[in-house]
């Protein structure tokens, strides 16, 4: 072997998967954000549910005190007409909160599924890690024999040139 460094040879393949990684970990935050804005929206539409609940009750119990009170029939004929439009405008703010409860379970879902995506980009990360320490290892072992063998060979053959230079002298 050479003096050169030695390349990691599947770098690119480890720097796809970081890159791989660091893209899920975007999307993770972006699907994270966006539940966080439905989740403002569900309470603000449960908000304008409630008001209108709220609503409705004070008008009952408006027209319950006017029939009390016996209240002309055409009064109480109009309280509770208005009353069924509270009724309507009610159900309509129901379906609002159920079909946004529906989306806030969907942002769920995509931030679960973010975050799987993450787990397993993050897996393959470290898997590339732990091979590439693992070759790195290798790469020093042989390097190391290497030298030990170079070292062998030098040590072998200078032992030679004095063995041989020995005996020109005697």
């Amino acid at each position: 072997m050479s003096d050169a460094p030695h390349h990691y040879p599947l770098e690119q393949i480890a720097i796809i998967k970081q890159k791989k990684f660091d893209e899920a970990e975007k999307v993770l935050r972006e699907k994270k954000k966006a539940l966080e804005l439905e989740e403002e929206k569900l309470i603000a539409v449960e908000k304008e549910r409630d008001e209108v609940k709220d609503h409705r009750f004070a008008k009952l119990t408006q027209l319950r005190e006017k029939m009390d009170e016996g209240a002309p029939s055409d009064k109480i004929q109009q309280m509770r007409y208005y009353l069924k439009i509270v009724d309507e405008k009610l159900k309509l703010k129901e379906v609002k909160v159920k079909e946004h409860q529906k989306l806030v379970e969907n942002a769920k879902q995509q931030v679960e599924n973010a975050r799987a995506d993450l787990l397993k980009k993050q897996q393959d990360v470290e898997k590339m890690q732990i091979h590439r320490k693992e070759w790195e290892k290798e790469v020093k072992a042989i390097a190391e024999h290497k030298e030990g063998v170079e070292s062998d060979e030098m040590g072998s053959s200078l032992h030679q040139r004095r063995k041989q230079a020995s005996k020109k002298k005697h």
